[in-house]
């Protein structure tokens, strides 16, 4: 269907029904799209971080050190980074559906592959496939999002998606406890590999979902009414207007701009604070004393929780204010008081927690906000390019994080010149997108 067969013109003004509408278009397009792309989303971080718990258990089964560990961390982030731009170019190109599905239907099945694990090379190998699989995936929705959201909503809508990695901790967290704590030799198998087995099959089901739920693009949207598609269209139209004639719409272009670089560096700074928080938390709060593996995976939700509760909140004052940087600084700001005062923490849990959350509100709130800074520059390939590239190069903190501090861990028996590592990185990384990145023109809609 064409635009000028859904009457797409911009209005000067809404009326009050004309709002209602609109409203309900996007709570429509959230609802149906976003809520299962949440699930998936929900899956992919278990996936990716029920190593953490596994770990557990896995080093003495396997013989790895916690150098070692880290090194088999971070590997996943080659095959990510490797994979990051062909895949949200192709997913440009064959669509959300297909991509989803591809995506999906691989990670969950080398995440079910990872229960066999006999040795330290399988371990690195599967890591490697892992990112391999699950490159484009981050990016791709990012992508996605603008094909049906305009830019004054996108921050918040990419808070509530970032949400997944806080569900996912809050579940992950003690579920992973629960398997591990109760299906050690069930059928002749370790806890480890139940807990690889039960958390990647749902993936590879939810991959076969995905390819006959989701909708590609508005036009193709059965399920919305022609208002509701015009709504949609003439409001990503009227972004595409507020951009510069010059801002960047081929793939060349954003490869030469220096604020994709510059939002690359600054991004690179936030998985650091994912590090700490995904890959290491049960390993800090069973240092402060705690023993119990269940009781460890109980207390590692709280910081996903504190983490989830002030994106939110910081989402939708960038929203409403319509300021990225400011914001984006805070927010590391916040991680890296986290990281630092953990090197103070000894022997009590709930300080240990506290800090943990400082780190959190850093690693959800300022990604939903730098995520929301690109489009506005960036259209056409230039965006789907842009966007890749950009957190592409940022997993480059995510690779050289987990092998930092699994070797500070390993050859200094403390965490503490690791993390002071980690608060200096991302307090540098706010002010770059501070001072770099100019304000976009973006008008209230």
């Amino acid at each position: 269907m064409t635009d000028s067969a859904l009457g797409i013109s911009q209005p000067s003004s809404r009326s009050e029904a004309e709002e209602v509408l609109v409203e309900a278009t996007y709570r429509k397009v959230t609802w149906r799209l976003m809520s299962f792309l949440f699930v998936c989303w929900v899956l992919n971080y278990i996936d990716r971080v029920n190593v953490s718990f596994a770990q557990l258990q896995l080093k003495h089964d396997l013989g790895l050190s916690d150098a070692a560990y880290g090194l088999g961390v971070s590997l996943f982030f080659i095959g990510y980074i490797l994979f990051e731009v062909p895949s949200t170019l192709l997913l440009k190109r064959i669509g959300a559906r297909k991509t989803v599905t591809r995506i999906m239907m691989l990670w969950g099945g080398i995440t079910v592959s990872m229960a066999f694990l006999t040795s330290p090379w399988q371990f690195y190998l599967a890591r490697i496939l892992l990112g391999a699989a699950e490159g484009g995936f981050w990016p791709g929705i990012i992508l996605f999002l603008t094909y049906w959201y305009p830019a004054a909503r996108r921050a918040r809508i990419t808070s509530r998606f970032l949400l997944a990695i806080a569900v996912a901790g809050i579940i992950g967290g003690p579920l992973s406890g629960y398997i591990l704590q109760n299906f050690s030799g069930v059928l002749g198998f370790r806890n480890w590999q139940w807990l690889f087995f039960l958390e990647g099959l749902p993936a590879v089901v939810a991959g076969v979902v995905a390819f006959f739920y989701l909708t590609d693009k508005p036009q193709h949207a059965k399920w919305l009414s022609n208002d509701q598609k015009r709504i949609i269209l003439q409001a990503l139209e009227a972004d595409e207007r507020q951009k510069s004639l010059h801002a960047p719409s081929r793939l060349l272009a954003a490869l030469c701009d220096v604020r994709v670089y510059i939002l690359a560096a600054g991004w690179a700074t936030v998985p650091l604070c994912g590090t700490i928080l995904n890959y290491w938390t049960p390993t800090i709060i069973k240092q402060t004393g705690v023993t119990d593996i269940l009781n460890i995976g109980l207390l590692s939700v709280l910081p996903y929780i504190v983490g989830a509760v002030a994106m939110l909140v910081i989402a939708r004052s960038s929203d409403l204010t319509l300021e990225r940087r400011w914001h984006f600084a805070a927010s590391t700001t916040a991680g890296a008081a986290g990281a630092a005062l953990l090197t103070l923490v000894t022997g009590e849990w709930p300080a240990a927690i506290a800090c943990l959350s400082l780190v959190s509100i850093s690693y959800f709130a300022a990604a939903a906000i730098i995520w929301s800074i690109p489009p506005s520059y960036l259209s056409g390939d230039a965006a789907a390019g842009g966007i890749a590239v950009i957190s592409g190069l940022g997993q480059v903190g995510a690779f050289f994080g987990p092998i930092m501090l699994g070797w500070v861990k390993t050859f200094t028996g403390s965490f503490s010149t690791g993390l002071l590592v980690v608060a200096a990185l991302v307090l540098t990384g706010g002010v770059l997108v501070l001072l770099g990145v100019p304000r976009p023109a973006v008008r209230r809609q």
